[in-house]
């Protein structure tokens, strides 16, 4: 008898015809190194191997607008154990399922609610659905009313993560493209006048001017900032914080040239603090001391050397985004997926994949393709496209689950219960990486 698993029509994983192999209510779709597929020479390329990324990515916006946004003024507790301090809930979104006991939770859901917003204004560009649209602006206005309006902490976004009550400075600065994004589609400039006073309040209240970083924790009664010095590197102030690289874009909206300032002030910090090549394991969410690394560290402080560069025109920055970018190719397990704590020598265990962390790549690689016209990383990016796919559940019994992306598969805990665990973050950002694609491959 032939050893099925090294019978190239079926699938090692369920010793199943690869035709067959029904997970989640859906062929399994591989990018397989083993199997010839035609050269990838731009993104048109890649979409006619993906034909149907259209679809799930609007299933994926059905999920985030039917499923995960709030509808109401006030949530269950129960569905929020971390008792975060928000006092009005409308078009925040539900960003943590855990299928097996069917617990819904919120985790910081400012800036993931912003990225859902990003989501859904990219998607609506493709689309035109203005379902799309309309929950993007119940996103924005949710994080408008979190927003501090007067007093000395006018521009203060409130966006609670670990602790209920103590904000979280990446947390803001990850709230904000979404903000920028939406004064774009929709041409209401009240979010981009906001996502500017928060950034002009970050450089105020927690920029250590000439180090290039930003406190972390910071106590809004109190009204002073919270030492968190594991997250730093050697006990520091803080993290060079370049999210999204929101200082830039700020400075370009505005003209405010203390924001440009900031943003350089950050990246210059990068530079000297990168470790290993493309990335920052010195700095949390990283662990320094076992070499492992956040699954979109070098997504929220390598691709912002792109906009520097495009600011710029100095080929450093160019030369630093390649580096990280090249670190995602190397994280990126052989089916398209990768792990939540990669390790220096890029090993990695065997649970708590991370969808959000390979979609985040693609996003990166993208913007990397059209800013060089090198579509050698259009390849890795239609492997992560269609791992996503692969794991998006279809016709899941579980309502709460169809449409949505699998973030991770968590360890065993002695019990049968489903160790699927939902995140709303593998979802949005596959979203944004789907509509890119989409955009890009349609001109």
């Amino acid at each position: 008898m032939a050893d099925s698993a090294s019978d190239p029509k079926l699938d090692s994983r369920l010793n199943t015809p690869k035709q067959m192999v029904n997970y989640f209510g859906s062929k399994m779709r591989t990018f397989d190194d083993r199997m010839s597929r035609p050269p990838i020479r731009n993104p048109k390329d890649l979409l006619g191997q993906l034909p149907e990324l259209q679809s799930s990515m609007s299933a994926a916006c059905d999920w985030l607008i039917d499923v995960a946004q709030v509808a109401t003024e006030q949530v269950d507790p129960q569905q929020n154990p971390r008792n975060l301090r928000h006092d009005y809930w409308r078009g925040a979104f539900r960003g943590e399922y855990r299928v097996g006991t069917k617990q819904w939770d919120f985790f910081c859901p400012c800036w993931h609610g912003a990225q859902a917003v990003k989501a859904l204004c990219l998607a609506y560009k493709v689309t035109g659905d203005a379902r799309h649209l309309a929950a993007a602006r119940m996103g924005g206005d949710f994080i408008l009313r979190c927003q501090i309006n007067e007093g000395p902490d006018t521009g203060l976004i409130l966006a609670y993560e670990d602790l209920p009550d103590k904000v979280n400075s990446a947390a803001i600065l990850e709230s904000l493209d979404g903000l920028f994004h939406l004064a774009d589609t929709t041409g209401d400039k009240q979010y981009e006048q906001a996502a500017i006073a928060a950034l002009c309040w970050v450089r105020d209240h927690v920029w250590v001017k000439g180090e290039g970083l930003i406190c972390d924790r910071y106590d809004h009664v109190e009204r002073k900032n919270v030492p968190v010095p594991h997250v730093s590197k050697d006990g520091g102030p803080g993290r060079p914080l370049a999210d999204d690289a929101v200082f830039l874009k700020g400075y370009q909206r505005s003209g405010d040239e203390s924001l440009r300032e900031v943003f350089y002030d950050i990246l210059k910090r990068l530079l000297i603090d990168e470790r290993p090549e493309g990335n920052w394991v010195d700095y949390g969410p990283c662990f320094r001391e076992t070499g492992e690394i956040h699954p979109r560290h070098a997504y929220w402080w390598g691709k912002p050397m792109m906009d520097a560069y495009r600011d710029s025109g100095e080929q450093r920055w160019l030369d630093a985004a390649h580096r990280s970018a090249t670190w995602y190719t190397k994280a990126q397990r052989r089916d398209g997926g990768l792990f939540r704590m990669t390790d220096l020598n890029f090993d990695t265990g065997c649970f708590n994949q991370a969808t959000s962390g390979t979609v985040c790549a693609a996003i990166f690689w993208i913007e990397l393709c059209e800013l060089t016209g090198e579509a050698k990383w259009l390849e890795p990016m239609g492997k992560a496209l269609d791992f996503a796919i692969s794991v998006q559940f279809v016709e899941p019994q579980d309502p709460n689950l169809k449409g949505c992306i699998l973030e991770k598969v968590l360890p065993p805990d002695g019990t049968d219960r489903s160790p699927y665990h939902i995140r709303d973050l593998g979802t949005s950002f596959f979203v944004q990486a789907a509509a890119k694609l989409l955009s890009a491959a349609q001109g």
